[in-house]
This record gives C-alpha cells, structure tokens and sequence, in this order.
C-alpha cells in the first residue's frame, strides 16, 4: 500500500512536471507575441498618423520630389528641351515633354497639379515666372505635380540668360 502511494506521487510529480514546464513555454510563446504584435501596431499607427505640412517639407526635400510636365506653348523648336535641361539641374524631374494645344501663350504659366502651390512656387522660382503667372488646377487625370506652359516671354526667363 505505501509502495502503491509512492509511485502515485512520482507519476504525480513527473505529470506536474511536464504541465509546468509546457505552460512555461506556452506563456513565454504569449509574451513574445504580444510583444511583437504591440510593435506591430505602432509601427502601423506612426506610419499612418496624420503630419502637420511643416513636418512632411522638412523630411523631404520638395526639389527631389516635384514631378514636372514641359509644355512648348511659344512655338519655338527645342525651347522645351532648353528647360527640361535647366529644370533637370536644378534637381527637379521632369516626366513629359511636348506641345501646348496653340503657340500663342503670352507669357509663361506654372500650373500647379496636386493643390500644393508651394511646388509650383518653387519651379516658378527656379525659372524667373513671377507668382501672378503661378495658378491652380487640379484634375485626377494628371500623374504629376506641376505643368509649366513656356510663353513667348521665354528669353527673358533664367534658362535664356
């Protein structure tokens, strides 16, 4: 009978033993994943957080993002490639080049494409165009930031200087 008893408390002990050290295991299996879903998740919060405009232009530099159409609205061959040329140098990206619909553009025009003038300011600066030729027009078929339309002002403007 005491024989009987002692193996019941080794078989016991050895059961109690395995449950122990499987939900050991178990539990740090949890807190490992709860740690790695808590990461998670604010990593997915901090990337989706809305950022005041002030933030967003400071980490990156607007000059390497503004995506810039060429349009030859004075009529003059090659002047667009003359100022895809000087807006590649100043480290903007050019997407497209081509013609206006007409030849009869007065005096060049910086359209801005996405609702951030401040791109379009900046080309226009870049160029010589005086903010009052610097208009806003937003459309969901345009893939760019900004359209400059070159008038025939073109020789008083920075790339003919």
């Amino acid at each position: 009978m005491i024989k009987g008893k002692l193996q019941q408390k080794k078989i016991f002990k050895s059961v109690n033993l395995k449950n122990f050290s499987a939900n050991f295991y178990s539990n740090i299996i949890i807190i490992a994943l709860t740690i790695i879903i808590a990461y998670l998740s604010y990593s997915l919060y901090s990337k989706f957080r809305v950022k005041n405009s002030k933030e967003l232009e400071s980490r990156t530099p607007a000059s390497l993002a503004i995506q810039v159409e060429v349009l030859n609205g004075c009529g003059l061959s090659g002047s667009a490639d003359k100022f895809t040329d000087y807006l590649r140098q100043c480290r903007f990206d050019v997407v497209q080049i081509g013609n206006y619909i007409s030849y009869d553009v007065e005096k060049s025009i910086v359209i801005d494409r996405t609702g951030n003038m401040v791109n379009a300011f900046r080309v226009a600066d870049s160029l010589g165009i005086d903010h009052k030729n610097v208009v806003q027009q937003m459309s969901s078929k345009y893939f760019l930031d900004v359209s400059l339309i070159i008038g025939k002002d073109f020789n008083s403007l920075k790339p003919y200087q």
